[in-house]
């Protein structure tokens, strides 16, 4: 439920109807407009009767939500939410590109990628240090040594660090040496880690379930920001259909239907949605056109020596003629490239 205030309502009569509905026993959610606040009621919308408050001095209307997400839609929140973290701003006009490898596996593989990447011009450096894989056999990550890695990479190069974290347990440990917590698609409906993230009021980027809709995916993020968390970021990363020419099927419908339904940014990421290198610069151009507010690209100095995923990772110079391909299409549909960190330090 909503409650839309006059323009001219005054502090003293919206904080009145604040404390109204917080008597009543819901959360509020104070969203300032331009134009007008809008309060949003989260609860049992059935304990407030619109015709008990329209006599409350300020009160222009009072709607109900009418999608089963409430904080996450558009009806609630109807300006884009911008998300800051490591000096980026994603949601706004310019597009900020996250890159790195599938996984930290050394020292030298990361620093190396990471001084790579800053080069061509990501504002942002990716990495697991804990990996969730289909078979127990395989490379699982480096973990807490990892982590630091990315720590020692960020002061080197000056990228703000997004790395996953798959248990309630280990949110603290990451938090120490991340600034974007990633929720991977394995664990989109793990509700207890989806607590623990929103709790923390880190920023989160939440990566859609490989089987997973669009309304799961924003009941999802409903978990996060239930908590007061809205620095949440939503990832497009391909989902599972009957094609099997690729590693998943990149779902590029799903950029304008959520930027049509929820204010949260969306970030899409080409190199799981396909599975294979050369087609993530195309797939990477589409995002940008479709209205994607970001990219997050798997790139690796020796993708054919890659612990995991090498086979969708891009070399350094590849991904640099992706930043030149990408700049073009933003540049066609009004937008920009975030300033890369060389070029701020040039300057």
């Amino acid at each position: 439920m909503m409650i839309v205030m006059h323009a001219d309502a005054t502090q003293e009569q919206i904080s009145a109807v604040v404390s109204r509905v917080e008597s009543a026993g819901l959360q509020v959610h104070l969203s300032r407009g331009t134009e007008r606040a809008v309060i949003g009621v989260v609860g049992d919308g059935r304990k407030i009767q619109p015709e008990n408050y329209m006599h409350m001095s300020g009160i222009e209307q009072i709607m109900r939500i009418t999608r089963p997400y409430k904080i996450a839609s558009r009806e609630f929140i109807p300006e884009d939410t911008k998300v800051e973290f490591g000096g980026q701003t994603v949601g706004g006009r310019d597009i900020v590109i996250i890159a790195g490898p599938c996984s930290v596996e050394s020292r030298s593989q990361l620093l190396e990628t990471a001084h790579a990447v800053r080069e061509a011009g990501a504002h942002a450096l990716r990495g697991g240090a804990f990996k969730p894989r289909t078979s127990p056999y395989s490379f699982q990550g480096l973990g807490e040594e990892g982590l630091k890695y990315l720590a020692e990479a960020r002061e080197q190069t000056g990228l703000a660090i997004v790395t996953e974290v798959m248990s309630v347990s280990k949110v603290p440990m990451v938090m120490e040496y991340a600034d974007v917590l990633q929720v991977g698609a394995r664990n989109m409906q793990n509700y207890t880690l989806l607590h623990a993230v929103g709790e923390s009021q880190f920023p989160v980027l939440l990566k859609r379930g490989m089987s997973a809709t669009i309304e799961e995916l924003l009941m999802a993020a409903e978990y996060i920001l239930s908590h007061g968390n809205r620095r949440v970021m939503l990832c497009e990363r391909g989902i599972r259909t009957f094609e099997t020419a690729t590693r998943n099927t990149t779902d590029i419908n799903a950029i304008p239907v959520l930027k049509a339904q929820t204010h949260l940014p969306v970030i899409l990421d080409p190199s799981h949605s396909t599975g294979h290198w050369d087609y993530v610069t195309a797939v990477a151009r589409a995002g940008i056109a479709a209205g994607a507010d970001g990219l997050i690209i798997e790139v690796h100095p020796q993708p054919d020596k890659a612990a995991s995923d090498g086979g969708q990772s891009l070399k350094p110079e590849r991904f640099a003629e992706l930043i030149s391909q990408v700049r073009k299409i933003a540049e066609a549909v009004g937008r920009d490239l975030a300033p890369s960190l060389e070029a701020v330090a040039a300057q």
